[in-house]
């Protein structure tokens, strides 16, 4: 079963399995960088060559300051302890989303992690951190504004390609298949332009008890769709909208 070219994943339902677990969510989190791990050697065991977590929302400011700052500190953790890995399995490293609200050591964290894995030839693990959609696409927006403004780009030549070369994402390919766990089924605003044409798969297990079999799971029905694209794939497709 040949895999997706890029897989993006809303990683959801860590409070809960720690919750069901009478545990603080804190450690439900951990879990979750445990359950990151797994997934990323399973992309590169399948041939997964775009990986994209959705591992912090710029709505999740508004959550706990205790949670935000445990949030944080294992985004520490996990560069500090993994990059060395991650280098040595030729992943390469690309954080996408705000860095203004971002501490001067985490910064500087995902800065090197970029800078070190910039020309590693394995999976791109694209991390979604302090990142929304919406703001993602309102930036892209006033780029163009300003670049039309300037007379560097004329309305005219605007189009798919001209936006996206704008985004967050540019040179990174469309999601083919969206996960999202703990069986929640909206995207949250996550990746909106990009998953345009996206498979989605909303499946119950909760992301720290996601592994290969769930993964592969969601790869399964990801096969037993059929991509159309707003195309027809036969005549009999004339009849369906």
């Amino acid at each position: 079963m040949t895999a997706p070219r890029h897989v993006a994943i809303i990683m959801d339902g860590n409070g809960r399995w720690a919750a069901a677990r009478g545990l603080p969510r804190l450690e439900g989190h951990r879990r979750g960088v445990e359950a990151l791990r797994r997934t990323v050697r399973n992309a590169t065991d399948l041939g997964i060559e775009f990986l994209t977590v959705y591992s912090f929302s710029s709505e999740n400011w508004r959550r706990p300051v205790e949670e935000v700052t445990d949030l944080m500190g294992l985004l520490k953790l996990f560069i500090r302890h993994d990059l060395a890995d991650l280098h040595r399995s030729h992943v390469r490293v690309r954080v996408i989303g705000s860095r203004e609200r971002l501490s001067a050591d985490i910064r500087g964290l995902i800065e090197e992690a970029e800078t070190l894995t910039r020309d590693n030839a394995g999976l791109t693990l694209v991390v979604a951190f302090n990142y929304g959609s919406r703001a993602e696409i309102v930036e892209a927006a006033r780029r163009l504004a300003a670049d039309i403004a300037s007379a560097t780009i004329a309305p005219q030549d605007v189009d798919d390609a001209v936006f996206s070369n704008c985004l967050d994402t540019a040179g990174i390919p469309d999601p083919d298949l969206v996960i999202r766990t703990s069986g929640e089924q909206r995207l949250s605003n996550f990746l909106l332009w990009q998953a345009a044409y996206a498979e989605l798969v909303f499946t119950p297990v909760l992301w720290p008890d996601f592994d290969k079999a769930a993964l592969e799971a969601a790869i399964a029905e990801y096969h037993s769709r059929e991509r159309r694209f707003g195309g027809l794939s036969s005549p009999a497709g004339a009849l369906s909208s």
